[in-house]
């Protein structure tokens, strides 16, 4: 086998599963991340009470945070859900929109300095990987018809 054939093999098996594999892995993080805020063992519970005490205050935060679990869980479960792709990415975006808003309104909590994110601050800064596997999968989606 050249070098050509198996460049080529290996190009058309990263096309075969890159939408598969996305998915899963978006289910994983998602489900999982989401799951433990409803058990309360998240290491990310502080940050999200945290934001939400400066941006909704009348709301406990340990509702929040369960309701926030449960969000990340459906997120999760409708990206493995083929046909779930036009639900799933708009409600992706209201999430990471929440998610990317400790870099703003926390920033002694997300930056020890300019451009200098903490682990907080790298935590959510990840989340452009989210995006751009989100649109990975949204670009192999057919047009709505006519």
């Amino acid at each position: 086998m050249s070098l050509h054939e198996i460049d080529v093999y290996i190009i058309n098996w990263m096309r075969r599963w890159s939408v598969p594999f996305s998915r899963f892995g978006l289910f994983v993080i998602f489900f999982w991340f989401g799951f433990l805020k409803v058990l309360g063992f998240s290491p990310a519970s502080g940050l999200v009470k945290e934001l939400l005490q400066n941006t909704i205050p009348f709301m406990r935060p340990e509702t929040f945070v369960i309701c926030f679990g449960f969000f990340e869980m459906l997120i999760g479960i409708l990206f493995i859900i083929k046909g779930q792709e036009r639900t799933v990415i708009p409600l992706l975006m209201v999430h990471m929109a929440m998610t990317f808003m400790p870099l703003f309104v926390l920033p002694a909590v997300t930056w020890s300095g300019f451009l200098i994110p903490t682990l907080e601050g790298q935590y959510i800064i990840k989340n452009l990987v989210i995006i751009a596997t989100a649109i990975g999968i949204a670009s192999h989606l057919h047009p709505l018809r006519k």
